[in-house]
């Protein structure tokens, strides 16, 4: 058991990890709230498994690391880069010897990084934890990284109760499982806020929204790996298809990989009505969302997203480790079929009562309350562990 790397004044050391820009989106709040809660000296370490896309929210959070492991190399594979995670978070956590480390998701961050803790007997806190599609390869590797992390981790923050009762199913005990929303939520309610104050804080949607005026709005976000290849030929040929209509205009930021980005530049560059652009930082991202009408996507966090500003997702996977959108209404299944894509977004362009349905669904993924309730969880922990 680590005998604690005691901060200022004898608080105890929380050590909050993340790689990716979801990431960190959704544990920026985690460590407003932990450090507002003035009970512990809270160290940030991130393995930028994700460089750019990383940093763009760190000046946003205005969150300056700890340490910053900058482990993100080209075209990495995923066993080279969990074993750099593993070893030199490890190296970390000897050198800070924090008494818990807060882990968020189902990269391979949050998988390696949980092994680390394990092999020091460090607690691990897992926030977003207990999603499940209930197939290891979709989303693929998320959903062993997400189990593996649900073994070792004490402390379960659920998002949902569907996401609780998943975790019971696997004989996690009920008293370690905390149902707290979605900290995304808190960081969508932070970029709103943000924006309307200024609006020139999103400046490449406000252009956007210039060119295509008049026109009704689809965002796009396709990168998971489980679509490479088939899949995004697939998607590319649906937007094809969705782009003829002149009364739609198609936004669509292009991750950097060239499993994407390639493909979709040769397939759809030569359409006025679509805009590939680079990735946006996460005001302008939050930007395109309240400006779109629908949105098309294979992400994850998107779902959850979304339906905050009543758009209706379309997630053009077969499966899904967040349930709770689909039965509540505010997103749909599609796979990767183009003629299904195309069809369930132009019955949601034309059929305006079922346009409705989706978008005044009711979100189920919280109230923007989230980290606060984390970090209280983690404080009674504290004053009665």
């Amino acid at each position: 058991m680590s005998d604690g790397g005691r901060g200022a004044k004898g608080k105890s050391r929380i050590v909050v990890t993340f790689g990716t820009r979801p990431e960190a989106i959704k544990m920026f709040p985690v460590v407003f709230a932990l450090r507002a809660a003035g009970r512990f000296d809270v160290k940030v370490v991130v393995t930028a498994q994700h460089r750019e896309l990383l940093d763009s929210v760190l000046a946003l959070a205005s969150l300056s690391p700890e340490l910053d492991l900058d482990l993100m190399q080209p075209d990495q594979s995923l066993d080279a880069l969990a074993t750099r995670i593993l070893t030199r978070f490890g190296a970390a956590l000897d050198a800070l010897r924090p008494d818990r480390v807060l882990v968020h998701g189902d990269t391979l961050t949050t998988m390696m990084a949980s092994l680390a803790c394990y092999f020091r007997r460090i607690p691990v806190g897992h926030v977003e934890a207990g999603l499940r599609s209930g197939d290891i390869y979709s989303p693929w590797p998320e959903e062993v990284n997400r189990k593996v992390t649900g073994v070792v981790a004490d402390l379960h923050f659920a998002p949902t109760e569907t996401a609780a009762s998943a975790l019971r199913a696997e004989n996690v005990a009920a008293d370690a499982i905390h149902v707290t929303g979605n900290t995304v939520i808190d960081a969508l309610h932070y970029a709103q806020a943000r924006i309307t104050a200024d609006p020139s804080l999103a400046p490449t949607i406000a252009t956007l929204r210039e060119r295509f005026a008049g026109k009704r709005i689809i965002a796009v976000t396709a990168h998971r790996r489980e679509n490479f290849g088939k899949g995004m030929a697939q998607i590319a040929e649906a937007l094809q298809e969705l782009a003829r209509r002149d009364d739609i205009a198609i936004i669509y930021p292009l991750r950097p990989n060239p499993n994407v980005g390639g493909v979709m530049r040769q397939a759809l560059c030569g359409y006025d009505n679509i805009a590939l652009i680079e990735p946006l930082d996460y005001l302008d991202f939050v930007a395109m969302m309240a400006a779109s009408d629908i949105v098309l996507t294979d992400s994850g966090g998107i779902q959850e997203e979304a339906p905050s500003l009543g758009k209706p997702v379309l997630v053009m996977r077969d499966t899904t480790e967040r349930p709770e959108g689909v039965a509540a209404g505010t997103a749909r299944l599609v796979g990767t079929d183009a003629r299904v894509i195309a069809e369930q977004a132009t019955r949601l362009l034309d059929d305006r009562s079922a346009y409705l349905a989706m978008s005044r669904a009711h979100n189920p993924y919280g109230n923007g309350q989230a980290a606060r309730r984390i970090a209280e969880i983690v404080t009674n922990m504290l004053d009665h562990g």
